[in-house]
């Protein structure tokens, strides 16, 4: 079935639905265009958020990227952009695809409807003429035929008439056979005339407009099928990216499980791990008397010179970690500002750093030393001598990078035993025993002469103010007095100890003990039994009391 057969007296209608086919592959195009706007739009929008919720300083310089949570995080910003990415990819396809495609197509068939309808009118415009001529032709044999019969009429009156003249009646069958012939001439070209416009009428309805409404039709059948492959364009630039969008979204899953609450906590262990021990108990303050304590490094309030220091109402003991106030820090170039644990990190990046920044220009002078021998033996390709500053540079660089190395690993090894001294750490009171120290106890024989040395080094540098302020947690290089022959003070085993490696000495859970010897950071305090012997027992399993 087509539109020349079936509707071959609906100009109209063809020509109203021709052009809402248009209308809707513009509307289409208009739609299109919008669709795009949105998703650059979207996809600008997830950018400038990515943007603002990515982290500001590089990875390496930011401690929070050590934690997979935030990895995890940016991984997620990352795939977000990755995905309005896609969106930008399916706007500009459906701008090229669709968008510029389309319009280009439907100013064509705007143009091909506008040529078919032209031609349609062309011929309704003919057709009409012919039979405006045909009706012209059709009043004039009409006219003619009266006015023949009319001239005849008044031939045979004149004729009949006695009265009339001979020329009179002569003149009148001359007019009347003068009127027959114009009517007999008007009936032939009446007859000529529809003859013509049955045969234009008959060719207009069964070829001419037939075959124009067919290329309507045909014109109309592609336009529907191009708008409904661009309506196959919206989902299939869709589909396009839908594989991309599918790896961000596993990318986010991927990121969702790869949180490792566990792993995080190590992280901020590492991190922030002080590497100092743990303070002790707060001593019993006796003010109803002059104190007489013997200075040592866990005395609290007790100046270097060995004077007791008297507190009365209006001064008190300076607060401990986690309560103290810290002072402002003041950086240092071995990192002594920072805890031990964090020093000895912060060492072991500087020496790694510096390790491979020698290890490059190590690598360089080889460069240069090879260069310099190819100059010597084929001087066309170079100078040798314009080597020479180059090489004196990685010279003076090589040994001033060596030179930092051995302060840094100076400085790195004192940092490690520092962090090993302090692991003895007190817990204080224990449901169980808790472990002895790691390390062995003092040798008793030398005890006295280290300390000697050891009291007489330190006395020889003064205290700073910082030294003094100092929280109970900080390592201190105190001063020790030449031990004296009577006890510094008395303690009470806590825990059973069972004393079996060299120096250490046994005691029962609840016996008193005499305190000869404060604990130097090892995690051992020497002490004397009431029946006799003197050794080293740890003290986390001790409760002491100084005189």
């Amino acid at each position: 079935m087509d539109w020349g057969t079936e509707l071959w007296d609906q100009f109209e209608v063809l020509e109203r639905h021709t052009q809402w086919g248009l209308d809707l592959l513009d509307r289409y195009v208009k739609f299109v265009k919008e669709r795009t706007e949105v998703e650059q739009a979207y996809a600008k929008q997830l950018r400038s958020l990515v943007k603002k919720y990515l982290p500001k300083r590089p990875a390496k310089d930011d401690p929070e990227s050590k934690f997979s949570q935030q990895q995890s995080f940016v991984q997620i910003l990352q795939e977000v952009n990755d995905f309005a990415g896609q969106r930008e990819l399916v706007a500009e396809n459906l701008s090229v695809r669709v968008c510029l495609e389309l319009a280009k197509y439907s100013q064509e068939m705007k143009h091909e409807r506008k040529m078919h309808f032209q031609e349609g009118r062309r011929a309704q415009q003919q057709l009409e003429s012919g039979f405006k001529q045909l009706e012209n032709s059709k009043r004039k044999f009409e006219r003619d035929c009266r006015e023949a019969e009319k001239a005849a009429q008044t031939a045979e009156r004149l004729d009949q008439d006695i009265n009339a003249t001979k020329a009179d009646v002569e003149k009148a069958k001359q007019q009347a056979h003068l009127r027959s012939h114009m009517a007999e001439e008007s009936k032939n070209e009446y007859a000529a005339q529809l003859q013509r416009f049955n045969r234009d009428q008959a060719h207009f309805y069964f070829s001419q407009m037939p075959q124009i409404f067919d290329k309507l039709q045909d014109m109309d059948e592609r336009r529907a099928t191009h708008l409904g492959a661009g309506y196959g364009l919206l989902s299939e630039a869709e589909l396009q990216v839908v594989p991309i969008i599918a790896k961000c979204l596993e990318g986010m899953k991927v990121a969702a499980d790869a949180v490792d609450a566990k792993n995080d906590s190590q992280v901020l262990i590492e991190l922030h791990k002080s590497g100092f021990a743990r303070p002790g108990d707060v001593e019993f303050e006796d003010f109803s008397q002059p104190m007489n304590r013997v200075p040592s490094d866990s005395s609290l309030g007790t100046p270097s010179d060995g004077r007791p220091e008297l507190r009365g109402p209006g001064r008190s003991r300076a607060k401990r970690w986690p309560f103290s106030k810290k002072n402002k820090t003041v950086v240092t170039e071995d990192f002594s500002h920072l805890p031990p644990e964090q020093q000895r990190k912060r060492l072991q990046q500087q020496l790694e750093e510096r390790s491979r920044e020698l290890q490059k220009e190590v690598d360089q002078r080889e460069a240069l030393k090879k260069m310099k021998d190819v100059y010597e033996k084929t001087p066309q390709m170079g100078d040798p001598a314009s080597l020479e500053p180059r090489i004196t540079e990685t010279l003076n660089n090589i040994e001033r990078l060596k030179l930092e190395v051995q302060k840094y690993e100076a400085w790195l090894a004192e940092a490690e035993s520092r962090v090993l001294s302090n692991r003895g750490d007190s817990l204080g009171r224990h449901t169980r025993p808790p472990d002895p120290p790691a390390s062995a106890p003092p040798d008793s024989s030398n005890s006295n002469n280290s300390r000697s040395q050891d009291n007489k080094e330190s006395s020889e540098e003064p205290l700073s103010e910082e030294g003094q302020d100092a929280p109970i947690y900080t390592e201190f290089d105190e001063d020790f007095e030449e031990e004296p022959a009577s006890p510094i003070g008395h303690c009470v085993a806590i825990y059973h100890f069972e004393g079996s490696s060299e120096g250490t000495i046994s005691m029962a859970e609840g016996e008193d003990l005499s305190l000869m010897e404060e604990d130097k950071g090892d995690g051992w305090t020497r002490v004397r039994r009431k029946q006799g012997g003197e050794g080293y027992v740890p003290t986390s399993y001790l409760r002491v009391t100084l005189n």
